[in-house]
C-alpha cells in the first residue's frame, strides 16, 4: 500500500471513530448504521448493548429501482428500513453516518427513514 492510500485510510478510520464514539444503540433506540460501496448502499439497525443486528436492508433488495440514481435508491432504502423497523415495533433510532459526510446517499437514507416514519 502506498503512503497516500495509507494516509487516506487512517484519516477515514479516525473520522469513523470520532463520530461513532458518542453513538450507542439500545433495544429501544437502536443505531442506524449506513455503509456505502461503489454501487450499493446498506443500512442496519443495531442494538449495541446486545451486539445484535435488529433490522437490515440493502439496495440489492430494491430490484425494481435499478434504473433510478443511487441517491433515489438510497432514499427508498431508508423507507424500507423504516418499514421493517416499524414492523418490529421500533419507532426511533440514532443515525450513525460512519466516516461519510452527511450528503448524497447518506443524507438520502436518513431522509427516507424519516419519511417512512422512523424518528431520527
Amino acid at each position: 500500500m502506498n503512503k497516500k492510500r495509507k494516509k487516506i485510510n487512517e484519516t477515514r478510520l479516525r473520522r469513523k471513530n470520532r463520530t461513532g464514539a458518542k453513538i450507542f444503540g439500545t433495544l429501544e433506540k437502536p443505531r442506524l448504521s449506513v455503509f456505502k460501496s461503489h454501487f450499493y448502499t446498506y443500512a442496519q439497525l443495531i442494538d449495541d448493548s446486545a451486539g445484535k443486528t435488529l433490522v437490515s436492508a440493502s439496495t440489492h433488495e430494491l430490484k425494481e429501482l435499478k434504473s433510478k440514481t443511487r441517491v433515489d435508491e438510497a432514499r427508498s432504502l431508508g423507507e424500507l428500513v423504516a418499514k421493517k423497523a416499524l414492523e418490529k415495533k421500533i419507532s426511533s433510532a440514532i443515525f450513525n453516518r460512519g466516516s461519510y459526510a452527511y450528503h448524497g446517499r447518506v443524507k438520502a437514507v436518513a431522509e427516507g427513514a424519516r419519511k417512512g416514519g422512523l424518528k431520527i
